[in-house]
């Protein structure tokens, strides 16, 4: 039966016969169309993603997976538009990504499973045309299936918007790293008239907007059980073991004065807004806060001592290779500045006056240069890159064996997405080592002192709950704890 334009109304007593549970494997392994879903023959799914795949048939064909970084969302969400065109016959698959390289990536693994994606990003004339002649063969009855693979940007373009009222009604939309698409232009650019809806990310709630969480809920539906956390993942082999060396650095006497400064004007913003309200503040739904904590993330992210801590880290470890150096993000205009000036710097302490063989990785970074490096990375002939922010989300280089984290917004998903990124797994890779360096706040007057003490609790639970979790847990613990004690934090 051919469905109308909302398949999930059409298709709420699903009678799954999921894939791994399948008798016989011919027909569903043995597919002889070119371009349509097939799963790998060698593919064994793990038992968290044959859950995630049932949970989201049960939820009628919507829903959100919550797994942490590495734990294959990829290959889950695969499965299931196997699992679809096997069911439904599925025509569209249709995966929305925030980066350009994470469009190739897709591609790699889309290939995996006998799929052949139409690259959908930049340049309208390389693409454009290919897409609406594939639909229009798909009407046609001429071709089976079409996968397109694109960039949040392209997806709100009208090249793309123009395309998506001709997609049947047996498309599947997937949105990776799913966080992004709450953005309000992003959200209002996802298309209604699709059914069948997927999110992907291992930290779905968007920092400081709730609404924007909210609304990605009610287009992809809510995040499914069981959630996928990093300690389930290194329980089940999903991701490696770690060591965790958090390293303090304490700010110069500048940088001191005005971290003082920008907490003293958050705390003021705080009892204002509790006066007007006539009840307490909380940093979550402070919109005029925003900007000051961002100001005080990137001083915190740009401190100068970190430049020495590094130099007298990596000293003693010339011999590292498969190292990545992540350093401050550069979102805003004045932290792009303040971020680049400390990539340079590091690739100058690394490179020139420590003699390590290193590349630098941005934004600016074309996808041809970045599969020279990555290749160059994992074979050894690189010991390291220097990253910001695009090696966040998403990149697959489970080479990676060592990180050096020079700088983490108070953001929860930066911090779970690069301590995920460094613990992939990889043959060559037993356990993975990083070292994380966090500001020691300046001594702070009554005035301040709680206002920083909430600020710190956030984050300094993170850096707690990672230090658990990892091997040397005892040794990380002990590193953190005085900053629990001049803090009043011993209770987390």
């Amino acid at each position: 039966m051919y469905l109308t334009q909302n398949p999930v109304q059409q298709l709420p007593t699903f009678r799954l016969k999921l894939p791994y549970a399948r008798e016989s494997k011919g027909s569903y392994y043995t597919q002889p169309f070119p371009g349509c879903p097939r799963m790998p023959p060698s593919l064994q799914l793990r038992q968290y993603q044959r859950q995630a795949i049932a949970s989201w048939f049960t939820n009628n064909g919507r829903g959100t997976l919550k797994m942490a970084t590495g734990s294959g969302k990829t290959i889950t969400a695969l499965a299931i538009a196997c699992e679809l065109y096997q069911q439904i016959n599925l025509q569209v698959l249709v995966v929305v990504c925030p980066y350009r390289h994470l469009v190739t990536q897709w591609a790699r693994e889309c290939e995996k499973f006998n799929l052949q994606p139409i690259l959908a990003f930049e340049n309208l004339r390389t693409w454009q045309s290919q897409l609406s002649t594939q639909i229009y063969n798909l009407r046609s009855g001429s071709q089976r299936f079409v996968t397109v693979i694109t960039t949040n940007s392209t997806l709100i373009g009208d090249g793309f918007q123009s395309q998506l009222k001709y997609f049947p009604a047996k498309t599947l939309i997937i949105g990776d790293e799913a966080h992004n698409l709450g953005a309000p232009k992003l959200e209002e650019s996802l298309p209604r008239s699709v059914g069948l809806r997927l999110a992907l990310s291992a930290t779905p709630e968007r920092y400081f907007d709730d609404f924007g969480t909210q609304s990605l809920f009610e287009y992809f539906g809510p995040v499914l059980q069981p959630e996928f956390t990093l300690r389930d993942a290194i329980a089940q082999g999903a991701l490696v073991h770690y060591l965790y060396y958090p390293v303090l650095v304490e700010l110069t006497e500048a940088e001191s004065i005005a971290y003082l400064k920008l907490t003293k004007r958050i705390g003021r913003s705080l009892l204002y807004r509790d006066r007007e309200n006539g009840q307490a503040g909380s940093f979550e739904d402070n919109e005029d806060l925003k900007p000051l904590l961002m100001q005080r993330a990137r001083l915190i992210g740009a401190a100068e001592n970190k430049l020495n801590a590094l130099r007298d880290l990596m000293a003693t470890r010339r011999e590292t290779s498969h190292t990545l150096f992540y350093c401050s993000d550069g979102s805003q205009d004045a932290g792009q500045r303040s971020s680049l000036r400390q990539l340079k710097a590091v690739a100058k302490i690394l490179g020139v006056d420590l003699g390590y063989k290193v590349s630098t990785y941005t934004a600016q970074t074309t996808l041809q240069e970045r599969e020279i490096l990555r290749h160059q990375f994992e074979s050894g002939e690189l010991q390291g890159l220097v990253a910001i922010r695009c090696l966040d989300e998403g990149v697959d280089i489970p080479a990676i064996k060592t990180a050096v984290i020079l700088s983490s917004s108070g953001n929860p998903r930066q911090f779970i997405q690069r301590r995920g990124r460094v613990l992939r797994p990889h043959p060559a890779k037993e356990r993975a080592t990083i070292f994380d360096m966090i500001v020691l706040p300046p001594d702070l007057d009554r005035e301040t002192i709680e206002v920083e003490r909430n600020l710190l609790k956030k984050e300094l639970r993170r850096f707690v709950e990672f230090a658990d979790l990892a091997d040397n847990a005892g040794v990380a613990r002990m590193k953190l704890l005085d900053l629990q004690k001049r803090y009043g934090l011993l209770d987390i």
